[in-house]
């Protein structure tokens, strides 16, 4: 019978910062959609461990005019919460982003099918 490798536990302070960076990045603001980057989708993902936060995302596509600003966005917002010692942002373009990975909610308001 083969072990189960464990997973590592994440620090009661690391999961509350976790929480805390997607709480505000629903905060910032695609300039051309003018809606938050976590219900759009283009965030994959965040990491916290030891303080360090590690972020995903990607944009609405590769030649984006705003993805320098909304870098920098991302960076900045996630560098002012508490818990949050370091940070990195992992830009990528696979999979590529698509209305399919919007909220109901955002799709909706935006005037995408369902």
């Amino acid at each position: 019978m083969s072990e189960v490798p464990s997973t590592p536990a994440v620090s009661a302070a690391d999961a509350a910062a976790t929480q805390s960076i997607w709480e505000a990045l629903s905060c910032v603001h695609d300039p051309e959609l003018h809606y938050d980057i976590v219900n759009l989708g283009l965030v994959y993902g965040v990491e916290v461990k030891d303080g360090a936060a590690s972020v995903r995302m990607t944009l609405t596509s590769p030649a984006c005019p705003y993805g320098p600003y909304l870098v920098h966005l991302v960076r900045e917002t996630v560098k002012s919460v508490k818990g949050v010692a370091s940070e990195s942002l992992d830009l990528v373009f696979e999979p590529p982003w698509g209305p399919a990975l919007m909220s109901e909610e955002a799709r909706l308001e935006l005037g995408f099918d369902i």
